[in-house]
């Protein structure tokens, strides 16, 4: 049945506010809904928030020095000192070789039996084997390696005449295994908020018109005199209330839980997730309209939405050290418009041109799902 010609196209006030408190009513009744909408922020953001952390502390390494001197020791000793290392000496490279594969220390320390003799000589050199399964804790452990042989360097250049620092003396070289390391609390805040506005918002709409055609009750609204704006707009209000106290939640446990600084205005922070929220929860309007039922339309919603939002935004992955067509998906989602905002705003500040951007491709991306849900909505209702 389409829509009546004149009366039902204008804009009704009455309908509109009849239709958002039934949905509100309904909402308030399906105690899961609330569940998700209110609670799964709460739960998200404090598992990973502490759960999820790329610092290294204690990580386990071996030393094998074969020089058994007190300077050799002296070098290394920054590493039994260090809250980063946990340190075990080994007797060969091939038992910490074997500890390396077995996935037991993290690190290998190497000394070569004329250690001290070329450190006489000013070219030591110190081998340092890394375990690079996750290439970015191996770069931060190899900045602590760095560091607790700096520590040393320091030390004698204060030893030194005149207070003056030589040229260090000791070289280190670096070798990756395997491949990969980490990052910090404050980069991963602004992302988890982004996959809890996602997850809130596409999962909770994708329920909403599919549930209504399980139950035969969307058949009830062809005979009313409602058109197919307010009936979209009826569905989005609520869930967008929920979202925004959810993105509350999320901005008050990173300022007081986990003291992520805001460098950028709260006021920008606010609006670009509000539109973002819009952009969700009309994927998920989109997928419920477009499945009519309940089970697939929360599996798409979270194939479309979450996972891609997880893996292809900038959250946990560097997106210039992907492959060009995995950049290239990036470049066309919307959380990685959003994953850029927030991670502006929060540890840069107010960045006009990055700003500008994101606000205008989740805008486009806003009106074309809002048109798409529209069209598809007026099919199923014709």
């Amino acid at each position: 049945m389409s829509d009546p010609p004149a009366q039902s196209q204008r804009l009704s006030w009455r309908r509109l506010r009849a239709l958002t408190v039934k949905e509100t009513r309904q909402l308030l009744r399906d105690k899961s809904n609330l569940m998700v909408g209110l609670f799964l922020p709460v739960v998200l953001i404090l598992i990973f928030g502490y759960g999820l952390s790329f610092d290294v502390r204690n990580a386990p390494v071996g030393i094998v020095s074969q020089d058994t001197s007190p300077t050799a020791r002296d070098v290394v000793a920054g590493f039994y000192l260090s809250p980063y290392f946990t340190v075990t000496e080994l007797h060969s490279m091939s038992e910490a070789q074997r500890l390396m594969r077995a996935g037991r220390i993290e690190a290998i320390v190497y000394m070569q039996t004329d250690f001290s003799r070329r450190l006489a000589a000013g070219n030591a050199t110190i081998q340092v084997l890394v375990n690079g399964v996750d290439a970015n804790r191996a770069r931060v452990l190899e900045g602590f390696a760095q560091g607790a042989i700096g520590q040393w360097s320091v030390k004698r250049a204060a030893a030194g005449a005149g207070g003056a620092m030589p040229a260090p003396a000791v070289r280190l070289e670096t070798r990756l295994w395997f491949n990969e390391a980490n990052t910090s609390t404050h980069f991963l805040v602004p992302g988890l908020i982004v996959l809890i506005m996602t997850l809130n918002g596409a999962l909770l709409t994708s329920l909403v018109m599919a549930r209504e055609w399980e139950r035969g009750t969307l058949e009830s609204l062809f005979v009313t005199p409602i058109n197919t704006g307010e009936l979209i707009a009826s569905k989005l209000i609520p869930y967008f209330g929920v979202g925004l106290c959810g993105l509350a939640m999320c901005l008050l446990a990173g300022k007081f839980l986990f003291f992520v600084p805001i460098r950028g205005s709260l006021l920008l922070i606010i609006l670009i997730s509000m539109l973002y929220l819009l952009v969700s929860l009309s994927l998920g309007l989109l997928i419920s309209a477009a499945t009519k039922n309940q089970f697939l339309a929360s599996q798409i919603a979270l194939i479309t939405s979450f996972l891609p939002a997880l893996m292809l935004s900038g959250f946990i992955f560097d997106l210039r050290s992907v492959p060009a067509i995995v950049r290239a998906i990036s470049t066309v989602l919307p959380p990685t418009y959003y994953v850029e905002a927030l991670q502006t705003l929060f540890l840069a500040g107010n960045v006009p041109g990055l700003i500008i951007k994101d606000v205008a491709v989740l805008i486009v991306a806003a009106v074309v799902l809002l048109v798409l849900i529209r069209i598809n909505t007026r099919k199923q209702l014709v």
